[in-house]
């Protein structure tokens, strides 16, 4: 039924000012229009609403995440704009923080001003 309707990506933020430059200015998403309520940006003909809320309990898992052709390059562009990617205990991760998933891509993962996960993944050719 909703196979043919474009989505929308809703991403909560009590850290409005900071996330709203966090996804348009460190990310490079565009910023299309804002209200008193959100920020809603186009992340590559996806639309992203980067909602306010008066607290935020960020998931133990990643919400947003994006596939990329050359994860070292994307890695070491958001590290130049001061992102930091996440280390897991337990998880072979290189001097990037890249993980080899078994037999498949390669994963990152940072966090936006919120705490929220997000993640870099690039397929295993």
């Amino acid at each position: 039924m909703l196979g043919s309707s474009d989505l929308t990506v809703l991403v909560g933020t009590a850290r409005f000012d900071e996330a709203r430059a966090f996804y348009r200015e460190t990310l490079g998403l565009t910023l299309v229009s804002e209200d008193p309520f959100a920020a809603v940006f186009d992340a590559h003909g996806t639309t992203l609403r980067l909602s306010k809320v008066e607290e935020l309990t960020p998931q133990p898992f990643a919400v947003l995440g994006w596939s990329v052709p050359d994860i070292e390059a994307a890695v070491d562009a958001l590290v130049e704009r001061g992102v930091r990617f996440e280390r897991y205990p337990g998880m072979e991760q290189d001097d990037r923080g890249l993980w080899q998933a078994p037999g498949g891509p390669r994963i990152a993962w940072f966090r936006d001003p919120d705490g929220n996960t997000l993640s870099l993944t690039e397929a295993f050719a």
